[in-house]
């Protein structure tokens, strides 16, 4: 069965999955059900600005949640409340991360310990495999599990998972299944047999999927958690679920505090599902909402301001001007709520390069 599926989508492309996921979310009402989810690398390690979070930064945060009566969830109890279609009490967030970092233990963990928060932490298992030093280990990894903090697959080398020119689509399958799965095993070896499997959750390194990883991904029985900004909802796709990404450069807490209090803007189609640009570029995004949103506005992600199309009172068309550079850009569309909090949805977009340098420091850190 999953080989028929792998072939069908493969033949028919991203519109085949798109179906699927429409139908899913026709008729699902956002508003039922959702929450806010960030994601988190590095703390308090200011060598890596683009994936770390100072930590006054993060006091700043965990603060604004604890004042200002937010409830902290485990990301797999959001995701099971969702695919169950059970209602999340308003002002709920989870707190993930990514990678497993050392600094995960050493400053983020007592912090949230303190506060009694439980958090994700999306493990690619090979470089704690190795005693990689920029890592935690296994033996700190069960501590923290023994303390509520929960483990996910996020790959067994974070090495890039889009298919490359000279892989064939077999040849590619097998290597993104063999990432998943042997992570997987290692973290039920590791931290016991129950790990991430109610449900299944395996977070994309960098963040990049396309729609025949997506299939495949769904086949192993896994959710697709990605790193769009935005809010995860019943109408969101289990297949890429969004997160609000947190660094330096975005971790003032103005900047967190306008995130945190977002809702998902009532989307009821997406075209296209796959984001990885072929030719179209810049591309055509297309979006049926469940209602009018007169005060909409669009933006790439350095707050350049786009274009887009009413056709009908509930569909319009988003594009760019000039083509979209990378390795990945963004569309944002926002909708004021009426009460100085927003609507927010993000979609990716990813730009086939030859240049993937930044793959080199991670790689580095394994030393």
């Amino acid at each position: 069965m999953k080989i028929i599926l792998f072939l069908l989508i493969s033949l028919l492309g991203s519109e085949a999955l798109f179906a699927l996921e429409k139908a899913k979310m026709s008729g699902a009402s956002q508003r039922d059900s959702q929450a806010v989810v960030f994601m988190y690398h590095r703390f308090g390690n200011s060598k890596y600005p683009s994936t770390n979070i100072r930590l006054d930064q993060f006091r700043s945060h965990l603060d604004y949640i604890q004042n200002n009566g937010f409830r902290v969830w485990k990301l797999s109890k959001i995701l099971r409340y969702l695919k169950e279609h059970k209602k999340i009490p308003p002002k709920t967030v989870a707190i993930s991360v990514d990678d497993a970092y050392i600094s995960t233990y050493t400053n983020a963990y007592p912090m949230l310990q303190q506060l009694g928060y439980p958090f994700t932490v999306f493990v690619n298992t090979h470089p704690i495999d190795v005693h990689s030093k920029s890592y935690m280990s296994w033996d700190q990894m069960r501590e923290m599990a023994d303390n509520g903090v929960e483990f996910a697959n996020h790959s067994l080398t974070h090495e890039y998972m889009l298919p490359s020119p000279s892989e064939t689509k077999q040849e590619w399958s097998k290597r993104f299944e063999k990432e998943v799965l042997l992570a997987q095993k290692r973290l039920q070896e590791e931290l016991g047999k129950n790990t991430n499997t109610n449900p299944k959750m395996f977070s994309y390194p960098f963040g990049e999927y396309n729609t025949d990883m997506a299939a495949l991904l769904r086949e192993m029985g896994f959710i697709g958690i990605a790193q769009e900004s935005g809010v995860m909802s019943r109408a969101s796709s289990f297949e890429a679920m969004p997160r609000y990404p947190m660094s330096e450069r975005f971790g003032a807490i103005k900047s967190f505090a306008l995130k945190i209090n977002t809702r998902a803007l009532p989307i009821e189609e997406i075209s296209p599902f796959e984001p990885v640009l072929q030719h179209n570029n810049p591309p055509i995004l297309r979006l049926k909402l469940q209602e009018h949103m007169p005060g909409i506005g669009c933006f790439l992600s350095s707050g350049e301001k786009i274009d887009f199309k009413w056709h009908s009172d509930t569909e319009l068309e988003v594009y760019a001007k000039e083509p979209l550079k990378g390795p990945r850009e963004r569309y944002t569309c926002t909708a004021p709520r009426g009460d100085g909090t927003w609507y927010w949805y993000s979609h990716m977009w990813i730009i086939p390069s030859q240049k993937r340098g930044y793959l080199h420091d991670k790689k580095a850190e394994l030393n």
